[in-house]
């Protein structure tokens, strides 16, 4: 079996890659039936000479290889038909934006897996970055906190070494006796957990956090529990909001009441209530000044989140007044951070990650007859048409939703 790595090809540029040097050189190891070829290109997180220096093949040769993995999604031109393709295709969602990709895939024959939806028999996604843009997006939520306020200027994100690296200047920094609020307990929300913890800051119950005050800067992480309760005032849990979101109403404006700075790092599911709106925004009570919405769910749950931002120009301002876009240093506005693609500023320790977990995960199928199903999951497309399992894209693909 034949594993080509592709040159990211997509703008902005994308420095992140399925597989390291040294993940490729393990996959060697592991799978002698394994060849690797890694494309050439000048904007990876490492070089072309870090491959060769471990003696993995760089070589313009993708249109040798079976299957071809890739980060982000592919331009349209850049495909090569009759290929198995590993990369975000950003369209299980119906994403307007890529009905043409998906519909070129059919045309060109390719079998697609798309990373989002690689799985394990219970359903839970097992390569992600997930953790990467909770970490990075702390980082950056209180980088804007600083700049918003004028107290201090951290350094960006990408011009750092790695997460030790942004933990080291995180905790140079002397907050004033801010609350904290984390919503979301999945990759995202405990990798911006570890960047808190690291940092130093003292963690608080929901409790504590709505009732007291404190001479110290906390923090809170909440789930939907906490955040949703049920409309006809039975008692909840989580396993029941995700089940049946219509039945649940946001319970999140007493944290707004309360906190500074808000990190937005849960999954937001389809049907589910916002927590919090407009109107909410435009309530004297409500206290928020700072969003990193690591979420990033345009004009939605989050709903001072207008657009995405960029990492050139990662913070804007809302006005909620006006509803509309403002400079974020405004004494009124509420300085937003909401990057969409925050892992590409620590390209290397979210390649390591990602690719340790393919590893596990993904590439034994292709040598144990798929055993577990995951190759069987993740197959998007197979002989120019879509599989059973994403049949509900069909309308999606033809343009008539």
């Amino acid at each position: 079996m034949k594993f080509g790595i592709i040159r990211e090809r997509k703008n902005p540029p994308d420095k992140r890659v399925v597989l390291s040097p040294l993940a490729c050189q393990k996959v060697l190891k592991l799978h002698k039936k394994a060849v690797l070829i890694v494309e050439p290109s000048p904007i990876r997180a490492y070089s072309d000479e870090m491959y060769k220096q471990l003696g993995i093949t760089v070589a313009d040769e993708m249109a040798d290889c079976d299957v071809l993995l890739g980060v982000k999604e592919v331009p349209i031109d850049a495909l090569i038909p009759n290929k198995k393709y590993f990369f975000f295709s950003h369209t299980i969602k119906k994403q307007p934006y890529n009905r043409d990709l998906l519909q070129a895939v059919l045309d060109k024959n390719i079998e697609l897996y798309d990373h989002e939806v690689i799985t394990n028999k219970q359903e839970q996604r097992v390569v992600a970055f997930g953790r990467y843009a909770g970490i990075v997006g702390a980082y950056n939520g209180f980088r804007a906190y600083g700049l918003k306020f004028g107290l201090f200027n951290l350094p960006k994100a990408n011009d750092l070494a790695d997460q030790a690296a942004l933990i080291a200047e995180l905790k140079k920094l002397r907050l004033p006796n801010i609350k904290v609020l984390l919503t979301g307990r999945g990759r995202v929300g405990n990798g911006a957990r570890e960047m808190l913890d690291g940092m130093g800051m003292r963690r608080v119950s929901v409790a504590e956090y709505l009732e007291e005050t404190f001479n110290e800067p906390v923090y809170c992480q909440i789930d939907a529990g906490e955040y949703n309760k049920r409309k006809d005032g039975v008692r909840g849990n989580k396993a029941d909001f995700f089940a049946n979101p219509g039945e649940y109403k946001s319970n999140f404006f007493r944290f707004a009441k309360v906190t500074d700075f808000y990190i937005a790092g849960h999954f937001y599911g389809q049907g589910s209530p916002y927590l919090y709106t407009r109107e909410d925004a435009k309530h004297p009570d409500f206290k928020i000044r700072v969003v990193a919405d690591i979420s990033c769910d345009i004009d939605g749950p989050v709903a001072t989140t207008l657009r995405a931002s960029t990492i050139a120009e990662p913070i804007y301002g809302y006005d909620a007044a006006s509803e509309s876009e403002t400079d974020f240093k405004h004494k009124d506005a509420i300085a937003v951070m909401a990057v969409d693609n925050l892992p590409c500023e620590l390209p290397r320790d979210a390649s390591e990650g990602f690719g340790e977990a393919f590893i596990k995960n993904v590439i034994p199928a292709f040598f144990n007859n798929d055993k577990d199903g995951v190759l069987q999951r993740a197959r998007m497309t197979h002989n120019g048409k879509l599989t059973e399992r994403f049949a509900y894209l069909q309308d999606y693909v033809n343009g008539k939703e």
